[in-house]
């Protein structure tokens, strides 16, 4: 190989991350990977854990504190910047209080500031202004997602839960798919759309369901991929720019 040759390799390969977030995903999901490698800006780094931290049969918070605790200890050793414990339903499940035990034991277990992707949806849906909402899902139930907004002061007035059975079921509901849903179930009174869940293709339909329905709307991935930019955007340089496809939210990072 010739000098030249080589000089171009070597500027070819991956530059060092100025910035990391670890995230702790359920077993089985198969999405939060390549769509946040697909989605987060130059400079942030990627890493993942995995727990069986959801699915049948559930699991207390109490019951999954060794399963976190691990994951979060594995995250640990790649040094990343934050620690997000990355599931919507398991930890908006037992509410604030169940999400305040696993952000705490997360601390607790690692010494790096942790996140959890309901506390991350909450402060996107109040960084939008948002207060009355239209919830879509794949889950059988939104019951404990609606008890979960209503504690934090949100209403929802329509909620769609698909009963997928299978985690691969929600992955092959497709962007089309979340954004007729969007549109057939969306309201006057409805200020905003979340679409719960991390496990789907709904990050893909966020920006064609503003477009459509001219309302702001909030995917669980989005909302945490923007809480961490948000937290790190220092840490990335003056060259950072926000993925600004994915919605209003990623707005909110150029204020």
């Amino acid at each position: 190989m010739d000098a030249i040759a080589e000089r171009e390799r070597v500027a070819a390969c991956p530059a060092e991350p100025r910035a990391r977030i670890g995230l702790i995903i359920p077993s089985v999901n198969r999405m939060t990977e390549p769509q946040f490698n697909h989605y987060a800006p130059e400079g942030l780094g990627i890493h993942v854990a995995r727990g069986r931290v959801a699915g049948e049969p559930a699991r207390t918070v109490a019951e999954l504190t060794g399963e976190i605790a691990h994951a979060a200890g594995t995250l640990a050793d790649a040094h990343p910047d934050l620690i997000v414990f990355h599931c919507t339903h398991t930890s908006m499940k037992e509410g604030a209080d169940g999400e305040a035990r696993i952000i705490n034991l997360i601390r607790k277990t690692t010494g790096i500031d942790a996140l959890s992707t309901s506390s991350l949806v909450n402060d996107a849906l109040r960084a939008l202004g948002l207060k009355k909402l239209v919830v879509l899902s794949p889950y059988m139930s939104n019951a404990n997602i609606i008890d979960y907004l209503g504690a934090a002061g949100f209403t929802v007035v329509k909620d769609v839960a698909l009963r997928c059975s299978s985690a691969a079921d929600f992955e092959a509901v497709t962007p089309q798919r979340w954004l007729e849903l969007a549109r057939d179930n969306d309201t006057p009174e409805a200020d905003g759309i979340f679409l719960s869940c991390t496990n789907t293709t709904q990050i893909e339909a966020v920006a064609a369901i503003e477009l459509e329905l001219g309302k702001p709307v909030v995917n669980s991935n989005q909302a945490v991929l923007w809480g961490c930019l948000k937290r790190l955007r220092s840490k990335l340089g003056d060259g950072f720019t926000p993925p600004m496809h994915l919605g209003r939210l990623m707005h909110d990072l150029n204020a």
